[in-house]
């Protein structure tokens, strides 16, 4: 992952909205942008210079991480909280600098007032998010590893989909496997809901054990280097009727057409409403309550959003969640989702466990 094609990409940016610098507080913004994963850094960028602002707990981390990624030489670092505003102007003097309006808080936006010299702090929205959509080589790599790790763990659990077996065994069982497979960590709580509970989206796991006829939705995800994997698979314990049948196929239907539908130049929301339309026709349009899918990588939900709001235009390179649902209450939900990279030919999935009610370890 070269992050001097970041920075750059990020000066273009901002010379395109006409401002000479960029104060990046975000987390998970400072990460993609210079590698650095303290919980204490920001980043002041401009055209001829760059500065990350810490403290003295990330001394020796921030050399170490910087110099992973290829920003030692690009990069100076600032350690201390007592004259953040000196340093600040010797870089910018009265220069325009760019804030993150939609996540800056009210006491980091007073400091900015008092720090900058500059009159022209000017809030902005979604720079570096937008920046981050589309991944690179070595992004693509991690998510695809993640994603792997992820196939692998639920081939070893399928034979726990069993009556009696709880929802959180279940759940803290397939952690673990993740984990031993060689994940850094979960992308997010796992999602195990048996029965009635998988009629919620966003179920936690329960002490309920799984028993016949019930339908257990299973949406997990490993993380490698900080990149998260997604995927959503739905089974039958037991035999499955002809309901539970009729619900799947129509989900799995809608799910194979909206991944049909990937590819680079087509606008998102047709993705959702390829998804919705199939599903409102086979009488579950009211079920499907959530969008279709969303962006994956450093966060778990990421930009683009695809759902019937969206605006944008779906890119090569993107790497996207399709998951559209039914849910009816009193009786279960099913749930089915692969995580794609867009192409100019298609959609190339990264997840690729077997899918259909009945458990199978065999090839998807």
């Amino acid at each position: 992952m070269d992050r001097t094609v970041r920075l750059a990409r990020l000066r273009e940016e901002l010379a395109t909205q006409s401002l000479d610098a960029l104060w990046v507080t975000r987390p998970v913004d400072v990460r993609w942008l210079v590698g650095f994963t303290g919980s204490n850094g920001r980043v002041l960028v401009a055209a001829d210079a760059a500065t990350l602002f810490t403290d003295g707990r990330y001394e020796e981390q921030s050399e170490r991480e910087l110099t992973d990624a290829g920003l030692l030489d690009h990069l100076d670092v600032h350690i201390g909280v007592t004259d953040v505003g000196d340093s600040v102007n010797a870089l910018l003097g009265d220069r325009s600098v760019g804030f993150e309006a939609d996540v800056l808080t009210v006491a980091a936006h007073q400091d900015m007032v008092d720090w900058f010299a500059s009159p022209n702090l000017v809030p902005t929205e979604g720079i570096i998010a937008t920046l981050r959509q589309v991944k690179d080589p070595g992004e693509r790599q991690r998510l695809e590893h993640a994603a792997g790790i992820a196939d692998d763990a639920l081939a070893s659990m399928l034979d726990r989909l069993v009556p009696g077996v709880t929802e959180r065994a279940f759940s803290l069982d397939l952690d673990r496997s993740m984990l031993d497979l060689g994940a850094d960590a979960l992308s997010f709580e796992t999602i195990v809901a048996g029965g009635p509970n998988s009629a919620l989206p966003h179920a936690q796991p329960s002490d309920r054990p799984f028993s016949d006829g019930d339908l257990v939705v299973i949406d997990f995800g490993a993380s490698v280097d900080g990149y998260g994997s997604d995927m959503t698979r739905t089974f039958c314990v037991g035999e499955p009727t002809q309901r539970h049948n009729d619900l799947y196929d129509a989900v799995a239907a809608a799910q194979q057409a909206g991944v049909a539908a990937v590819r680079d130049g087509v606008e998102e929301r047709e993705i959702d409403t390829v998804c919705r339309t199939l599903l409102t026709e086979a009488g579950l349009g009211e079920a499907f309550i959530h969008g279709t899918g969303h962006g994956i990588g450093l966060e778990i939900h990421e930009q683009p959003i695809l759902s019937s709001r969206s605006v944008g235009i779906l890119r090569a390179g993107l790497i996207i969640t399709v998951e559209p649902g039914a849910y009816l209450r009193g009786f279960g939900g099913v749930r089915v989702e692969d995580s794609v990279v867009v192409t100019a030919a298609g959609a190339e999935p990264i997840t690729h466990a077997p899918k259909g009610l009945v458990p199978t370890s065999g090839e998807a």
